[in-house]
């Protein structure tokens, strides 16, 4: 009898817990704590036809859910016509502050008197993120990536979250902090990266610091985990997959469509290739996800959330 009344006690306590327990991100948005929520984002939209391609493919036929743009390269004309003759899919923003690759270069939107310490000798964004940090300044930054989101929203384009190409603006907890703050005030979801990011950068207190302003992100973000020896890209991806935990995951790809274009671009074209063709036609991938039960969605959702001020 006194077990009985021990274990009552416990499974009350522990539902006691459970009710005032904070809700997950995933319960939030209407699914179980339990469930595997997949944000599939294509980065680098907009910096080129292959890519804005097979963007828009893998978005029609495949597993994206979200791209983000890159207001300043070439070919933003062409995905903002695309974004703004189809409102229901999900195009976030590529905030933009470097320009890394030889053959195709890129320079602010902002005027470029405002922010002087952007642009190199050649009158390109600078090629790295230190580069941004030693020659320009948070407030540049900050007055360049308005101006992005601003063109952006000019052309037709319904934003539904912002990120950081080359993690200019999530390396340097300044930047972030700028960072958060634009999602504030656009009232749009951040990227965030995972802790061990920011605490290696001495800054812990970020993800904590956009919470607090009331802005929403991912739980998990999948960036940068290296294959191992000898492992094909599918068989990475199908880790990756397998992998997933419970919660809001972000895994962020780069697909391009092979062409001359791409191959002149970036050595790292067939990567880009391979991710486009597995996630937009490879019949084991999809299968994958729908055996592992993972639900697909994009940033759509949060950034409902997120204005309904929850």
């Amino acid at each position: 009898m006194k077990v009985i009344v021990v274990l009552t006690a416990a499974a009350l306590s522990l539902s006691a817990l459970a009710a005032h327990r904070a809700p997950t991100l995933a319960e939030r948005l209407g699914y179980k704590a339990t469930d595997r929520i997949l944000i599939l984002n294509g980065d680098d939209v907009g910096n080129s036809h292959a890519a804005n391609v097979a963007t828009i493919d893998c978005m029609e036929r495949g597993l994206m859910t979200s791209g983000t743009i890159m207001v300043p390269c070439p070919w933003f004309p062409e995905i903002a016509r695309y974004a703004k003759a189809h409102p229901e899919k999900d195009f976030g923003l590529h905030l933009t502050h470097t320009s890394e690759w030889q053959t195709m270069r890129w320079g602010p939107v902002a005027p470029r008197a405002e922010v002087p310490g952007l642009f190199d000798p050649e009158g390109y964004f600078w090629r790295t993120e230190a580069d941004v940090y030693k020659n320009s300044n948070v407030k540049e930054a900050e007055i360049e990536a308005r101006a992005q989101i601003k063109k952006a929203l000019a052309a037709g384009i319904d934003v539904t979250h912002i990120d950081s190409h080359m993690g200019a603006m999530q390396f340097n907890p300044e930047y972030h902090t700028a960072y958060s703050k634009l999602g504030k005030e656009f009232n749009i979801p951040v990227r965030m990266g995972p802790p061990g990011v920011y605490a290696a950068v001495g800054a812990p207190h970020i993800r904590a610091e956009a919470a607090a302003m009331g802005v929403i992100y991912p739980d998990t973000l999948h960036f940068n985990d290296p294959q191992k020896p000898g492992e094909t890209r599918k068989a990475y991806w199908i880790r990756v997959l397998k992998a997933l935990k419970p919660g809001v995951t972000e895994i962020l790809i780069h697909a391009a469509k092979d062409s001359e274009e791409i191959r002149a671009m970036t050595n790292a074209w067939e990567e880009r290739v391979n991710d486009y063709n597995l996630f937009t036609s490879d019949s084991a991938i999809r299968k994958l996800v729908e055996d592992e039960k993972i639900i697909r969605i994009g940033f759509r959702p949060l950034r409902d959330l997120q204005r309904k001020g929850m």
